[in-house]
């Protein structure tokens, strides 16, 4: 990869992990957008967007968590068994097809997502353990096979459930991608897959930019025209996966 290639990838990834960090995620499904539309393989895909991933959720967990929106009570179920399930999920090499499959599969679902309306319903509902433990398995469990956090399943799923507003849940989320993310690097380190070098080149970029956004995002920042330009970018990325493989 020539020098050009990696400037003008990591200024599509800082402009990500921007976008991401203010609502409270990491970026990984941005991540592995801007590198499937650069032409990478997925054996470079997957870990790359899990370092940048455990980057940037690092800096957005400290963000959210000193705005006071975190809330321990709603996490602690929800990542009991998030972690290892990741750690598996990241351990499993799936072959390249199913990997195109899976992966445009998460990239549809968020366009999907970022398109449709926010909400933040003031009256929220008393979560379920049980269920909120099973919730976690699973997302944990898809956040290694896909290289993800899993924040793009989670965050959804705490507001359709009225389980958290807004906020917290950004909060919840943040330190959810970091923890899946880390057991999901180190699943596939265990099956001695290594990571790109290039990927270390665009850290600093994803850093500074996922603070700058997340400090905005922890201040009440818009999300509205955000979401629209990510959905876009996500839904001819998940296309070209899929359907151009």
């Amino acid at each position: 990869m020539n020098v050009e290639a990696i400037l003008l990838i990591g200024l599509g990834l800082a402009l990500i992990a921007f976008l991401y960090s203010s609502v409270g995620h990491a970026g990984a499904s941005g991540y592995i957008a801007v590198m499937s539309l650069a032409g990478l393989s997925s054996d470079d895909i997957r870990p790359t967007a899990l370092v940048l991933n455990i980057l940037v959720a690092s800096v957005a967990s400290w963000q959210f968590f000193k705005a006071g929106h975190f809330c321990w009570k709603l996490f602690w179920p929800i990542g009991m068994l998030a972690a290892p399930s990741a750690f598996f999920g990241g351990y499993i090499q799936l072959p390249h097809s199913a990997f195109h499959w899976l992966v445009g599969g998460v990239l549809i679902f968020s366009a999907i997502r970022l398109f449709g309306k926010s909400r933040d319903d003031q009256e929220l509902h008393p979560f379920s353990m049980p269920t909120a433990i099973a919730f976690g398995t699973v997302i944990g469990l898809l956040a290694g096979l896909t290289g993800t956090g899993g924040g793009i399943f989670l965050t959804p799923l705490l507001l359709f459930l009225r389980w958290a507003n807004a906020k917290t849940a950004a909060a919840v989320s943040a330190l959810f991608i970091l923890l899946n993310s880390s057991a999901g690097l180190l699943g596939y380190l265990w099956a001695k897959q290594t990571v790109p070098e290039f990927a270390w080149y665009w850290s600093a970029g994803v850093i500074f930019a996922g603070f700058c956004g997340s400090r905005l995002g922890s201040q009440r920042f818009s999300e509205s025209v955000i979401k629209k330009a990510l959905a876009v970018v996500l839904l001819i990325a998940g296309l070209k996966l899929t359907l151009f493989q």
